[in-house]
Formats: C-alpha cells, structure tokens, sequence
C-alpha cells in the first residue's frame, strides 16, 4: 500500500506540470483571439492549476502503468493513449507512438520528430492536419520550424457552411510580421485550407476504425508501456501490410 500511494503522489506531481503547461496554452490562446478580433474571449480564464492529490485516485495493482482517461460515449476507463500518423493518399501509418498522457496536446512535437527521422526516400511532410486536441502555441511554432505547414482546427469546426461563407473571398493575407499561429488562422479561413483540413475528417478516423471493428483491436492484450507500444507497432504494421495489398494495381 506504501508503494500505491507514493505513486499516486508521483502521478499527482506529473499531472500538476501538465496541468500547468496546459494552462499557459490557454491563456496564449486567449491573447492571440483577442489579437485577431480586437474582443475579449468570452467565458472566464482557465482557472489556475491547483495541484494535489485527488480524492478519487487510483493505481492499478496489474498495470500500474495504466492512467484513467475519458473514453468515447462518456466515461472513465484505465487506458493508454496511442497515436498514428496517417498519409492522406495512401491512408498508410507513417509513425506511432503510445503514452501515458490523456491530454493530445504534448504528443504532436514528438511526431514531428518521428516524421523528420524518417529516410528521405520516403518524402518529405509538407503539412499536417490535426484536430482542436492539438492546438498550442508550441506546437504551431514546432511545425513553422520543422518546415511544415500546419492546419490545426482553432476550435469545433462547422459541418456544413452557409452558401455566403463557401463563395466568400478569400481574406487579406496576413502581414509578413505574423506569429506562425495567426498564419494558420488565416490559412484555415481561405478555401484553399478549408478543403485542405476536410482530409482530416476521412483520413485518420477509418484507419483506428477498421483497426478497431475489422481487425478487432480494441484492449491491450499486454502490460507495461513498453510491452503495449511494440504490441500497437506490430497492430500497425498489420494495417500496413494490408492496405499495401488493397493498393496493388488489379
């Protein structure tokens, strides 16, 4: 029981300067609205983080390594979080990784590392698409300086337009001295990047689909992060093989 709760305190310590991190996100993102607009965010700031060890708590006695995360449909559950880069053409994974951390936001820099380690052969990245989890000043700054174009959603994204905002023209470009995320923000709005950002919506999501309902991988049949990032590497490289055979020419 010693050993349970010094890691729940060691968790609680972690939690605390991601929470933190988070935090300063926020209020960039507040600063950088209100530099755009010229009008105060609405909603309150994000409260400060307090920090501490919470009520509720727990450590796994199997898989100590395990971290409760929200689950889609709502919920809690113990859980890793794995990523996956996917290639818009060829819908093949490019790069994965799995981590303990709920939050998307600090796994976006780590993926561009993987991406830029790749053999040149295989081409190089020239933008990425990425939901509102990964929206962060860092991370818009990280691509303008990996050389890659961003398109990172600045918050729900509408399904459908009204015909006055399809047809609009495109707006003025930024002026040279813009900071990398107002040039995203303007690169979204053109029509141009708002076809470019629709990819996202049908590229990563049948991938995690098909691995999920098709090939049937839903738990992990392993414990330990270590244990669980080689099982979801060779989940993905089954992906792979069977997407290549999908586009072999008939």
């Amino acid at each position: 029981m010693d050993a349970a709760k010094a890691k729940i305190e060691g968790r609680a310590e972690e939690r605390l300067e991601r929470e933190q991190a988070e935090h300063q996100s926020k209020l960039a993102a507040r600063v950088e609205h209100e530099e755009q607009t010229g009008k105060k965010p609405r909603g309150r700031p994000p409260a400060l983080p307090t920090g501490g060890v919470q009520d509720k708590e727990q450590v796994n006695l199997t898989d100590d390594e395990l971290r409760i995360m929200k689950v889609a449909g709502g919920g809690f559950d113990q859980c890793y979080n794995a990523q996956a880069l996917v290639a818009t053409g060829s819908l093949l994974i490019v790069a994965t990784e799995v981590t303990q951390a709920a939050n998307d936001n600090e796994q976006l820099a780590p993926m561009i590392e993987k991406l830029k380690a790749l053999p040149k052969e295989l081409g190089r990245t020239k933008r990425i698409l990425a939901d509102s989890g990964y929206l962060g000043e860092a991370n818009v700054e990280h691509c303008a300086r990996a050389k890659i174009e961003p398109l990172i959603a600045m918050g729900r994204c509408r399904h459908h337009l009204i015909w006055k905002q399809r047809f609009a023209a495109a707006p003025k470009s930024p002026p040279d001295s813009a900071t990398p995320m107002q040039k995203m923000a303007h690169r979204l709005n053109t029509p141009r990047g708002r076809q470019l950002y629709a990819l996202r919506k049908h590229t990563p999501e049948p991938v995690f689909g098909i691995i999920k309902s098709v090939m049937g991988y839903r738990p992990c049949l392993l414990r330990g992060l270590e244990n669980v990032k080689g099982e979801w590497s060779l989940v993905t490289m089954s992906w792979n093989i069977k997407r290549m055979f999908a586009l072999q020419p008939c």
